[in-house]
């Protein structure tokens, strides 16, 4: 499975045959992602809440990808009543092939800019071949992480928020991984976007520093394999 960051929680995930884009907000850092919504094969929209800094580009993918499908809440997929969707809800999951996506719980708010409600926040469990990906979405940390690993199997690698202030910082992020998911892969994203989640990058690998965790903060545009 291939991750292209594309900041906050916008992945470009590349599946076989699918393409799966996660909380669009590309157009941010454009400049340096260099990324060109037009040219790609965007399959399925995942989205983890309603807040502008995850779905701000959702339009614009679907101007262009018109039969792409979105992935989310019932509230969610409601407001795009135009499109195509696929609506599910915590503990629930979505199989795309041999890639089963499952919705679980996260701790955050959850409204679209024009203040219609959003349901409640979300993560996701991408599970294949053996692997288990963990995308949190914007959290805190919650005690019930700990039963990832033990309900889906060793979780692969994680891609946590490290920004703080609106969710967990890289302490909690380290915490979290040791302790509760038990995963040696932590992928930070959610950071350095606006001035609030600034973060100083080497204090955030010191986090992790000694707990046998690889740590990344990939840059705008950075891919890399799991």
């Amino acid at each position: 499975m291939k991750f292209t960051y594309l900041g906050q929680n916008c992945f470009l995930i590349e599946y076989k045959e699918k393409t799966i884009l996660s909380d669009p907000f590309y157009n941010f850092g454009k400049e340096k992602s260099k990324f060109d919504i037009v040219a790609q094969k965007i399959d399925y929209i995942l989205l983890t809440h309603a807040h502008g800094d995850h779905v701000a580009d959702v339009e614009e993918v679907l101007s262009h990808h018109p039969k792409a499908t979105i992935l989310g809440t019932p509230e969610v997929c409601a407001y795009y009543k135009n499109a195509k969707s696929i609506d599910y809800n915590i503990g629930g999951s979505v199989k795309i092939e041999d890639l089963k996506i499952t919705m679980v719980r996260a701790d955050h708010t959850s409204s679209f800019p024009d203040g219609t409600y959003g349901g409640v926040p979300v993560g996701y469990l991408f599970r294949f071949e053996e692997k288990v990906i963990y995308m949190a979405g914007d959290t805190g940390v919650f005690s019930e992480m700990q039963l990832f690993p033990k309900l889906f199997g060793t979780i692969s690698a994680a891609l946590l928020p490290v920004g703080g202030h609106y969710t967990m910082c890289a302490r909690q992020a380290a915490f979290a991984a040791y302790e509760l998911l038990e995963t040696g892969y932590v992928i930070g994203c959610h950071f350095d976007t606006f001035a609030p989640i600034s973060i100083d990058h080497q204090w955030a690998h010191q986090q992790f520093e000694g707990k046998d965790i690889l740590f990344k903060l990939p840059a705008l545009g950075e891919s890399f394999e799991i």
